[in-house]
Order: structure tokens, then C-alpha cells, then sequence
């Protein structure tokens, strides 16, 4: 038996922030099936609705409570000009919008566009853009599809778009002028859930999930004498877990440590002469 629907979350419906936005819920703890075309899943043990639907409406949904909580990106957002309240930033779909314009083009920088015409998806951010650089007559034509390849046809000067890795440009013969913004996936919701508890509740396992992305766990045998060099090297959240050994001469260290610098702490440890270096990944973790 499904419980009373209790809070409504949006998530991309395709696209490269799907996947990202399923496993961060199912590491959240939520327990829901995908199922083929079907636009919704309800978490039998919540009442949660989860519903897919297009990236773009969702800043909308939310903003107008028909949703309580969205998974999008930052730029979705700002595009929209919603009031929504961004309650964390995610880490992932990490992008940036940018100018770009045929590789043989005489413009050496976006302002070399005014009086040009510029297609984009991102209409308001395009003339915010222009409009602060100074570009006047910049003509802004709204393009939802293929936008790279309206520079090849000879419709559009040049284009602002989401770039990723950059090879569709390239692929296109485009090169990127300026950088507009950066962007990721956000989480962002309404002033009154449904829910607030259940909503705080889901916001703190998230947290679990981010901060399990940003640290991973080693475990490592350190000899006794140079324990105080290693806690220096590792002196993890709040601090190491040090326990002895049969052998007095060795102490067993657990720690977190930030992922970005893992490689270079084991280098140090083993340089330090500690043995039997172990990295965990972590699933969730509440710090």
C-alpha cells in the first residue's frame, strides 16, 4: 500500500543530469523503480513522488509549488528568472555557457558580435551577457535545437551554448570566444513543501552523499615512532582513529581524507614508512 504522497521531487527526464540525479536519490536512501516511458515513480516506504520531466520546466515547477524540491542545472535557473530557494550544489553536470563562432570568423571576442545575430537556448542570459560587455544590436534568435549547427548554415554570426568536453564544437568548426557563466546541478526548492520535515530529513542524507563524493577512507599501519608525523599528514575530519597493534611497534591509523588529494597522501605515507595502505570508497557520510 502506497502512503499519502507526501513531497513532490522533478528530475531531468533525459539528458546528462539524469543519471547523476537517480543514483544521488538512490544513495539518499530512496528505494523507487524507472520504469520505461513512465513519468513518475512513488517510494512505497516515503510517500515521495519522484516525476521526470524536462530539465528546463523545472526551475518553473518548482517556483510555482507544483513541485517541492528539483534537480537541475544552476544555469536552468538563472535562465528562468524564478524565485527558488538553491539548497545545495551538487557536484556533478558541471558545464559552462559560452560565446562561440565559426574558426574562421573575424571576431576575436564576443564584443565583436554587435549588431550581429546569436542564436541561443539561453536567451535571457545571452543579452544579460552582451548587454553587460557593452555589445549593442545584438539580435538574439532562440534556437531549441541544434544550435552549433546554424553557425555551418549561415543563420546565425555565431551562438551561445552549453560546452561540456568542447568536442561538439570542434566537430562543428567552432571555437569558443568568451565564457558566460559556469554551471552544475543544483537542488533547488519552494518556500512550503508539502513536507518540511521530510524535506529536511532528505536534505540531510544528501548531505551524507556530498560529502561521501569529497572524501574517501584509508587505513594504514604506521610505525609507533612516527605516528605524530602521519597524524600531520592525515589529520582527517576531526581526527584519526589510532588503535595499537599485537606488535607495539606498529599502530592501525583510520582516516578521512579528501579525495582530490588521496595519491599524494599515500606517496607521503609511504614515504613516512607506512605499510599496508588501504582506500575505501564511500557511500554515505554524515560529518
Amino acid at each position: 500500500m502506497i502512503p499519502d504522497e507526501r513531497l513532490r521531487i522533478a528530475i531531468p527526464s533525459k539528458g546528462r543530469l539524469r543519471d547523476a540525479a537517480l543514483e544521488t536519490l538512490e544513495r539518499a536512501g530512496l528505494r523507487f523503480r524507472v520504469s520505461g516511458r513512465r513519468l513518475f515513480s512513488v517510494c512505497s516506504d516515503t510517500g515521495i513522488r519522484i516525476i521526470f520531466t524536462n530539465t528546463a520546466d523545472i526551475p518553473v515547477l518548482v517556483a510555482e509549488g507544483v513541485v517541492d524540491l528539483g534537480i537541475t542545472g544552476s544555469d536552468q535557473v538563472l535562465e528562468k528568472r524564478v524565485d527558488v530557494v538553491e539548497h545545495r550544489r551538487l557536484g556533478f553536470g558541471r558545464c559552462r555557457l559560452s560565446v562561440a563562432v565559426h574558426k574562421d570568423a573575424p571576431y576575436a571576442s564576443s564584443g565583436d558580435l554587435a549588431g550581429k545575430v546569436v542564436g541561443a537556448k539561453f536567451v535571457n542570459l545571452a543579452k544579460d551577457h552582451f548587454a553587460a560587455i557593452g555589445a549593442e544590436g545584438v539580435r538574439i534568435v532562440e534556437i531549441q535545437g541544434a544550435v552549433e549547427v546554424m553557425v555551418l548554415l549561415g543563420l546565425v554570426d555565431g551562438i551561445v551554448e552549453i560546452v561540456e568536453t568542447g568536442n561538439s564544437l570542434v566537430e562543428n568548426d567552432l571555437i569558443e570566444l568568451e565564457k558566460v557563466l559556469d554551471a552544475e546541478a543544483v537542488l533547488i526548492g519552494g518556500s512550503t513543501p508539502r513536507d518540511a520535515e521530510l524535506r529536511d530529513q532528505l536534505l540531510r542524507r544528501i548531505d551524507g552523499v556530498l560529502a561521501a563524493s569529497r572524501y574517501t577512507l584509508l587505513e594504514y599501519n604506521c610505525p609507533a615512532a612516527r605516528i605524530e608525523e602521519a597524524s600531520a599528514i592525515t589529520p582527517g575530519f576531526s581526527s584519526p582513529t589510532i588503535t595499537p597493534l599485537q606488535d607495539a611497534a606498529w599502530l592501525s591509523v583510520k582516516v578521512l581524507v579528501e579525495k582530490a588529494t588521496t595519491q599524494r597522501v599515500i606517496d607521503a605515507l609511504e614515504a613516512l614508512g607506512c605499510v599496508a595502505i588501504l582506500e575505501t570508497e564511500l557511500r554515505h557520510a554524515r560529518l
